[in-house]
């Protein structure tokens, strides 16, 4: 519990940009290139997640999950007081930095301590994140209200409580990655990750033929919905009732894999996807926002499943192989996201919703062959 608020905190804070955008547009008088350009920023130390994960293997990863919301939330919480676009691009960056550093062992934290549990960890862990997503618009936006853009550093002080209370709870938790012992010889790193080569090709075909789906039903969702003569506040309350369902998705779906079976929940997750998205895509009215629940269950439920998975495998170097795994989602969604762009360009978005509805069905027969690498699941009896 204590491990997912600070997942919470940290993405809370990480997540202030977007809603932020016009007025950073209207304050520095940027375009809507550079202001795209400031999110590529925020993620671009997302691609080091590896080599973060090789350095921090033999450190106390207790110390990261307990600093680095601090540090996110001091750099976002000042974004408010950038006099110019360079400054604001450095804030940007190392609150991406301090997001890598937290997101890379946050995990391998989660899989030591869940013990059997790993599902039920992941679980509570990524439940803080997508909680957050819902937070941070709302935590942003009302402390503008309350003192204005530039009085937006005052949500410092809520961090620095948070860390308070981490650093009681957590301080004197004598946790490492790995093993002191294991070598970092470049063989033995190759060997590592050659190992895992088969687990991470299944994982990454699936991942990109559902990354067009979510692509669809996240970042395009308010906009799909205004095509279609929603409002402006039908179509952003449809993407908050999808964040909300999706966080009580992530909370269950992980301790379900635990009883059932990784794989099993897997396949049923993303079959369920596929329909959901059809009926989404025929709905009308009122009806949207019941199916939307519904699709966004389900939608969020992967993430806890196929993070557990990770973790289940047996290897000596997990902040290593979560950073290779959370490199591969990065890169793949962003492709996703891409390519749904270009084919709404092409053919109009509710044509590039039903072709990602299909793709999304290619990724059932790579989540039913995905290898297992793993101990069997936990059980009521065992």
């Amino acid at each position: 519990m204590v491990l997912s608020l600070s997942h919470m905190l940290h993405d809370t804070y990480s997540s202030f940009l977007a809603p932020v955008l016009p007025l950073i547009i209207e304050n520095l008088g940027i375009s809507y290139a550079l202001a795209g350009l400031l999110s590529v920023i925020q993620r671009i130390p997302s691609l080091l997640n590896p080599f973060v994960g090789l350095a921090i293997d033999r450190l106390p990863v207790k110390y990261f999950i307990i600093f680095a919301p601090l540090v996110t939330a001091i750099s976002m919480s000042l974004i408010g007081l950038a006099p110019s676009y360079g400054v604001l691009a450095i804030l940007l960056f190392v609150s991406g930095v301090s997001s890598t550093v937290f997101h890379v062992p946050a995990p391998v934290m989660i899989r030591r301590l869940a013990g059997k549990r790993n599902g039920m960890g992941m679980s509570f862990y990524m439940f803080g994140g997508e909680l957050a997503r819902t937070l941070g618009p709302l935590t942003i936006l009302g402390a503008i209200s309350l003192w204005g853009f530039a009085g937006s550093w005052r949500l410092t002080g809520f961090a620095l409580v948070v860390t308070v209370l981490l650093w009681y709870e957590l301080h004197s938790v004598d946790l490492h990655a790995r093993n002191e012992t294991q070598s970092d010889s470049m063989p033995h790193i190759r060997e590592d990750v050659k190992q895992i080569i088969p687990f991470l090709a299944m994982m990454g075909a699936m991942f990109f033929f559902r990354s067009s789906m979510k692509s669809a039903l996240t970042i395009f969702l308010p906009t799909f919905l205004k095509t279609r003569g929603a409002s402006l506040f039908f179509a952003g309350a449809g993407l908050s009732v999808l964040q909300f369902a999706g966080a009580a998705g992530t909370f269950i779906a992980g301790t379900f894999s635990d009883y059932f079976g990784r794989r099993k929940t897997l396949i049923l997750i993303t079959s369920v996807n596929p329909i959901l998205m059809a009926l989404f895509i025929l709905a009308k009215g009122i009806w949207v926002l019941p199916v939307l629940l519904l699709t966004g269950f389900f939608l969020f439920a992967f993430g806890p499943v196929t993070l557990a998975m990770v973790h289940d495998i047996p290897h000596n170097r997990p902040a290593f192989i979560n950073g290779l795994y959370m490199t591969m989602n990065f890169v793949l969604s962003a492709l996703a996201t891409f390519l749904i762009g270009w084919l709404a360009d092409l053919w109009g978005l509710e044509s590039a919703y039903i072709i990602a509805n299909i793709m999304a069905l290619a990724a059932i027969p790579f989540a039913a062959k995905i290898p297992l690498k793993t101990s069997p699941p936990h059980t009521p009896n065992s």
